[in-house]
């Protein structure tokens, strides 16, 4: 064999981690986007030296309860050299910090409550927390889904819970508070996670983005924090995909094709065709969409979001300066805020939230996604109910009727009590009454 042969590198490249798991936050610091009452609140305790027996961490998937519970166990065990003592200032890595953040530390114990229901497993629990920590200064047990424990497995929680071991702490988290009995709750020291607005996202993922050396273009990075819902997780998870989807960069329309989104300026288009109860127009608008890509019922769902942004517009116009809005949305939004009554918005928003469902179920999403369509630019053009209330009341008086102003009023009281019926009719279904107005309910 000759010795020109060049053998490959045995050095294997390194595994690759998502970036929800790469820029999972590590200290307080962290996690001051979007939670700052709970970072303050365990600031002023761990100062104060009054720090609780047991936290409960409550909020929607992929806000950081997990991360914070580690965090938190993390501060309770800080030690370096120089501070030996409970801290939220974790800037510099302690002697426990690196085993307590991948989990695997002795006197860190993590329960997945989820896979651990039952009273056996608090009853391990029970046993082990007289044992004082191999070296740490707290032992600490973060259940995960706490709910979903046994009401047997609660109740034999119970009297631990109340007095534990003085070196012992207890971190919960769950996405379901209202499954946790109050007697437990009571025992805890509570933290609501808040949802990270979208703006906050964007920030975040713009940071990332950076460190990544990632091109993105802002709509395309507003459109996932729309995505994302509050959740940095499913965020950066969105964002992972946009990457691989964009070949290494952020664009609007790969980011729109992934999602199954509708452009937004084609959104904001079909919402002006709707209002002015063009039907055809708005039929054509949304068959555009769907030729492109769009799934209707996220069409709707993006239709239902911007009537909320319009009718919140007309209340507070500050909410035109969300940095997750278009530059379309922002203009057009006011504008239409401006223009369009309350009454026809609140009106277009019950009828998106019976659409949506509507669309979702049918096998045929299109078809039930156009009939939605259709409704709301018919509706644009019905009065409002106070409207049609007035009116009927002006006809059964007889108002405007021949010269003396008053038509015969047969049947005494008959004209009075058909005017409440029909004004009991117009709060209940605005639509018949108007088409009752214009002879085509006789």
């Amino acid at each position: 064999m000759s010795d020109d042969i060049t053998h490959p590198s045995s050095e294997k490249p390194a595994a690759y981690r998502v970036l929800a798991r790469k820029y999972r936050p590590k200290d307080f610091s962290d996690l001051m986007v979007g939670q700052e009452p709970m970072v303050r609140t365990l600031t002023n305790a761990f100062e104060t030296g009054r720090i609780a027996q047991a936290y409960m961490l409550t909020g929607v998937r992929g806000v950081g309860k997990t991360t914070t519970a580690r965090i938190l166990a993390r501060g309770l065990n800080y030690k370096t050299p120089e501070i030996d003592r409970p801290t939220i200032d974790l800037r510099i890595p302690g002697e426990h910090c690196q085993a307590i953040m991948e989990g695997r530390h002795v006197d860190v114990i993590e329960m997945d409550a989820a896979s651990h229901t039952g009273i056996d497993d608090i009853r391990e629990i029970i046993e082990q927390v007289r044992y004082r920590p191999v070296s740490a200064r707290y032992k600490v047990y973060i259940i995960d889904e706490v709910h979903m424990l046994s009401t047997q497995a609660f109740n034999g929680l119970l009297k631990t819970l109340e007095e534990p071991p003085e070196h012992v702490k207890f971190i919960f988290a769950t996405t379901e508070i209202r499954k946790v009995p109050i007697t437990v709750l009571s025992r805890c020291q509570r933290f609501d996670l808040r949802r990270i607005g979208a703006s906050d996202l964007v920030g975040l993922f713009t940071t990332i983005l950076g460190k990544e050396g990632v091109e993105a273009e802002p709509d395309a990075l507003a459109m996932i924090a729309r995505a994302a819902e509050g959740s940095a997780r499913d965020g950066l998870s969105l964002l992972d995909q946009a990457i691989a989807h964009g070949s290494g960069r952020v664009e609007t329309d790969a980011v729109r094709s992934m999602l199954g989104l509708a452009d937004r300026a084609r959104i904001v288009d079909l919402f002006g065709h709707i209002v002015k109860g063009d039907a055809a127009a708005a039929l054509a608008e949304f068959s555009g969409q769907y030729e492109a890509g769009a799934s209707p019922p996220v069409v709707l769902t993006d239709l239902a979001d911007f009537t909320h942004l319009v009718t919140r517009m007309k209340y507070v116009p500050d909410a035109a300066g969300d940095q997750s809005l278009s530059e379309i949305e922002r203009t057009r939004g006011a504008e239409f805020a401006g223009s369009v009554a309350v009454t026809a918005l609140s009106r277009m928003w019950q009828m998106l939230l019976k659409g949506i469902p509507e669309t979702e179920a049918s096998s045929r999403p299109a078809g039930a996604a156009e009939m939605v369509i259709i409704r709301l630019a018919h509706a644009a053009n019905l009065p409002s109910p106070e409207d049609a209330a007035r009116r009927l009341l002006e006809l059964s008086n007889g108002e405007g009727d021949g010269p003396g102003g008053r038509a015969p009023q047969p049947g005494g009281n008959g004209g009075q009590s058909s005017a409440r019926s029909a004004v009991s009719a117009v709060a209940r279904a605005p639509d018949a009454a108007a088409d009752a107005l214009t002879g085509q309910d006789a």
